[in-house]
């Protein structure tokens, strides 16, 4: 097999040209007019020239496929004899390759200049867009100055918490420096700044501006604008699109997770067949739905604070911004915690999938952290979530669809709802992550019991209040109000 792959191997010619050494490299498939022309090109002649190869001591070499092979220290001299005349059809057919030659010569010439063009177009377009961007940026600003002189002119009736509900008397209450002027300009002290980074931060203390202002610099603290070049004020407008929320894919996410939420759970979503139940296959209707309106957002020019994130750098972030905002269906809370829990034995943080488990864990933490926080923060918001427990309940009653008891006005109290979630749901949940972070134990356990304790004595006093009513309506109380009505009419008889 080796010899015969051999014979294929392509003969090298050495020409002597003017003194300089060309090499010619031919297979054996090849004519002698093949050869000839070869040569031609080879010495700069006109193809049509008739030429002869002499050795180095004169002897003429015969030009065909056979030709003897020489080497570059004994080169072929060439002498050309006479141009060949063509006929008249060789002529139009070297007239015809001359043309298409010029031709393609042209075409190429011209995919270099519309290559050229598009590129200046991009860049034109590139300016364009950027120029607008200033033209909207310029408008916003126009927008925020008069929302500001607004803000600054109602400043003055401002109460100092919108809260309407509390178990502590108003001595006892947060107060942290309110001294962010309107938004988009903010200049947070030390004290609140510390008081941002702590469970006990009080949201009922601040407007929506103001926590704008906070969950602004909340990014520019983390490192997130300068690491991700994030443009400032397309930050601060992308923020303007949310209610007030709470790191790059942990904390947008955190941001994101209950946008556009309906006020119905999933339950009634899939009971009632609702659009969002049909769209998604009842798998996480109102997740799903969350995730959709925060890339929406996003993929607005105005409102990308991605954009100069690299595509597989944005990839991850909306792989794991949807893997998280998923992650707070409260169906898929035990599987979470089984797997989690399962990984907490060797936990291991350079492990990706241990690292995503955690970071579902800790969305789910902020997600249904409200018992952690001071009372006087998170008792408004059990009573906003009862109203929306038993609005959708009403809703339910009202179509004919199943209600879930922990959600029946005429079946939960404050007290009962909240005991079994923090005692079977929240505890647990922290208790786990603590395993992990055991500085943590005193700033979230413990107000998690003390908030079940205070709860359990609540409904101590429901109880009671309930057994009194009971007794008051009994047979034998009603007989011994009547006796004693009789009794005081027969004194007076008497």
């Amino acid at each position: 097999m080796g010899t015969g792959s051999s014979s294929y191997r392509p003969k090298a010619i050495y020409l002597d040209i003017d003194g300089r050494i060309q090499k010619v490299v031919f297979s054996k498939y090849c004519n002698s007019s093949d050869i000839m022309d070869l040569f031609c090109i080879a010495t700069g002649l006109p193809r049509n020239t008739t030429i002869s190869l002499l050795t180095t001591d004169d002897a003429m070499v015969s030009i065909d496929p056979t030709m003897p092979a020489n080497s570059e220290r004994t080169p072929y001299k060439v002498r050309p004899v006479a141009i060949k005349q063509l006929s008249e059809k060789e002529e139009l057919i070297q007239s015809v390759l001359t043309q298409v030659a010029e031709q393609f010569s042209r075409a190429f010439k011209i995919n270099e200049l519309k290559a050229e063009v598009a590129h200046h177009l991009a860049v034109l377009e590139k300016r364009v867009e950027l120029e607008g961007l200033k033209v909207v940026e310029v408008e916003k600003c126009k927008s925020d100055i008069k929302k500001m002189r607004e803000e600054l002119a109602a400043r003055s009736n401002r109460t100092s918490c919108p809260c309407k509900y509390s178990f502590l008397d108003n001595s006892k209450k947060l107060t942290s420096r309110r001294d962010v002027p309107a938004y988009p300009k903010y200049l947070l002290s030390p004290e609140t700044v510390d008081a941002l980074r702590k469970p006990t931060f009080d949201v009922w203390l601040w407007e929506p501006n103001e926590m704008l202002s906070c969950l602004e610099h909340m990014y520019h603290d983390l490192g997130l604008v300068r690491d991700f070049g994030i443009n400032p004020i397309t930050l601060k407008r992308w923020l303007e699109k949310f209610s007030q929320m709470d790191i790059l894919i942990l904390m947008t996410a955190a941001v994101c997770h209950d946008l556009d939420h309906p006020g119905y759970n999933n339950t009634y979503q899939i009971n009632a067949r609702t659009e969002l139940a049909i769209r998604y296959n009842d798998i996480s209707p109102l997740e799903n739905h969350h995730c959709a309106v925060a890339f929406q957002i996003l993929s607005q020019p105005e409102c990308n604070i991605f954009s100069s994130v690299p595509a597989e750098g944005f990839k991850q972030i909306r792989q794991g911004m949807i893997t998280l905002i998923l992650a707070t269906d409260m169906a898929r809370h035990a599987e979470i915690m089984d797997s989690f829990k399962e990984k907490m034995e060797n936990f291991d943080y350079s492990n990706e999938e241990h690292m995503t488990l955690l970071k579902m864990i800790l969305i789910k933490c902020c997600d249904i952290s409200n018992e952690v926080r001071p009372v006087e923060v998170a008792e408004p918001w059990v009573d906003c979530l009862l109203e929306e427990y038993f609005m959708q309940s009403d809703r339910e009653k009202s179509e004919g669809l199943p209600v879930a008891p922990f959600m029946d006005r005429d079946k939960v109290t404050k007290a009962t709802a909240q005991i079994g979630f923090i005692k079977f749901v929240l505890i647990p949940l922290f208790e786990t992550v603590t395993k992990l972070f055991p500085a943590v134990e005193g700033l979230m356990l413990q107000p998690l019991w003390e908030s079940r304790d205070r709860y359990e004595e609540l409904k101590q006093r429901d109880d009671a209040v309930k057994e009194q009513k009971a007794e008051s309506l009994t047979p034998e109380s009603t007989v011994s109000r009547e006796e004693s009505r009789d009794g005081g009419k027969s004194e007076d008889h008497a």
